[in-house]
C-alpha cells in the first residue's frame, strides 16, 4: 500500500551569490517523503545536502542565499503549500517552522543557546507554537525529556547544555524538535560528532520515536553504514545534485552509478576481507564546476559524452533512477 504523500522536492535550485560568482549549491535537485518513512541523504562534504535541508525549513542566509527556482510542496491533508514561495520570516513559514517541520542539527553545542536552560530553550518552541503558559510548557518540557530518554528529566530541564554529555545534548535537541509532534523531522548529521556506542543509542531512539508518533524523517548523512540503519529510500548527491535515488536495498545491492559505487567500496564492513578503495580526487569547486557530468573528472568509466553533456536522470530499474551516461540506452526517468 502506497504511503500518503507529505512533502514533494521538484527540481529545487537553491543559489548562492557572492563577491566571486554564483554558487549554485543545489542544482535542481527532486525527491519525495511519505508520511512514516525515512528519506536518507547521503554524499561527501559539500554536495548540497545541508542547504537542501535549509532550503526546505528556510532557513537561507538571506538574499545571499535563496531558491531561484523549482517548489517545496508540503501536504497538509488536502491543501498543499508551496515552501519555495514563501517568504522565511512571513506567517505561514513561522507556523510551519518546527510545529510541522522541525530539524535538529549536526552539532548540539553551537545549535543549544549556552546561556539558558535546556528547559527553557524547549518551553521557547511549545510556548511560540501550541500557546501554552509557562507552568503547563515547562511540564511539556520534562515531559519531553523523558520521552528521548534522559534520566532525572525533571532535574535536568533547569541544567545548561554544558553541564550535559555530547549524547544528552543531542537527546535534548531531538527532544526540542520533537515537542510540537511534527510529521517531518530533517535531522542534519546528528549522530557525526558522537562515538559509536552514543550514536548508536541515538539511531534506536529516533527509530522508537517515529514508531511512537508516525513521523517522517529525512536523515542526511556522510554514514553509508547509517543509512543502512534507517533509511527506507535513499538519495545519494554530487556538487549540488542528485546522481542516483532508490529504496535503501537497491543501493547497497544494486548501486548503479559510479559515484554510489565508488562511496560503498570506501565503506568498511564487518568480515570485509578486500582493501578499501576510496573515490580518488575531490570535490569540484562550485565556482569552476567542469562542463558535462560532474562526477566525470573524477569517475573510472568517463567517456568523450561524460565531459561534454551532462546526463539526465535515466530509469535504471522499478523506482530506481542514475543520472549517468552508462545507462543511457535503459531510457529516460523522471525520479
Amino acid at each position: 500500500m502506497k504511503k500518503e504523500m507529505l512533502l514533494e522536492v521538484s527540481n529545487l535550485k537553491t543559489h548562492f551569490f557572492t563577491d566571486d560568482g554564483v554558487v549554485k549549491a543545489v542544482d535542481g535537485v527532486s525527491f519525495e517523503i511519505h508520511k512514516g518513512e525515512t528519506l536518507g541523504v547521503v554524499g561527501e562534504s559539500g554536495c548540497g545536502k545541508s542547504i537542501t535541508a535549509q532550503s526546505v525549513m528556510q532557513l537561507l542566509p538571506y538574499p545571499k542565499g535563496r531558491v531561484v527556482e523549482g517548489s517545496i510542496l508540503y501536504h497538509q491533508g488536502e491543501n498543499v503549500i508551496d515552501i519555495a514561495a514563501l517568504k522565511p520570516a512571513s506567517r505561514g513559514m513561522r507556523r510551519l517552522r518546527g510545529n510541522e517541520i522541525s530539524m535538529v542539527f549536526q552539532e548540539p553545542m553551537t545549535s543549544l543557546n549556552p546561556v539558558h536552560t535546556i528547559g527553557r530553550q524547549i518551553m521557547e518552541v511549545v510556548i511560540e507554537h501550541q500557546n501554552l503558559d509557562k507552568k503547563r510548557a515547562k511540564e511539556r518540557a520534562v515531559e519531553m525529556l523523558s520521552h528521548v530518554g534522559i534520566s532525572a528529566p525533571a532535574q535536568r530541564v533547569d541544567e545548561y547544555p554544558h553541564q550535559l554529555s555530547g549524547g544528552m545534548r543531542q537527546r535534548a535537541v531531538i527532544a526540542m524538535g520533537l515537542a510540537c509532534d511534527p510529521n517531518l523531522l530533517i535531522a542534519d548529521e546528528p549522530t557525526t560528532a558522537l562515538d559509536v556506542t552514543v550514536e548508536a543509542q541515538i539511531l534506536e531512539l529516533m527509530n522508537k520515536l517515529q514508531d511512537d508518533l508516525g513521523m517522517a524523517i529525512m536523515f542526511i548523512t556522510h554514514d553509508l553504514g547509517v543509512i543502512g540503519e534507517m533509511a527506507d529510500r535513499v538519495v545519494v548527491m554530487y556538487s549540488g545534485k542528485v546522481v542516483e535515488y532508490a529504496e535503501t536495498d537497491k543501493i547497497f545491492y544494486e548501486a548503479h552509478h559510479p559515484y554510489t559505487q565508488g562511496l560503498l567500496k570506501s565503506r568498511p564492513a564487518i568480515g570485509r576481507h578486500q582493501r578499501l578503495v576510496p573515490v580518488t580526487g575531490t570535490v569540484p569547486n562550485p565556482l569552476y564546476l567542469p562542463k558535462g557530468c560532474y562526477f566525470a573528472p573524477r569517475c573510472p568509466h568517463a567517456m568523450d559524452i561524460c565531459r561534454e553533456t551532462e546526463p539526465a536522470m535515466f530509469a535504471v530499474g522499478e523506482k530506481h533512477w542514475a543520472k549517468c551516461w552508462l545507462h543511457a540506452e535503459k531510457g529516460e526517468g523522471t525520479a
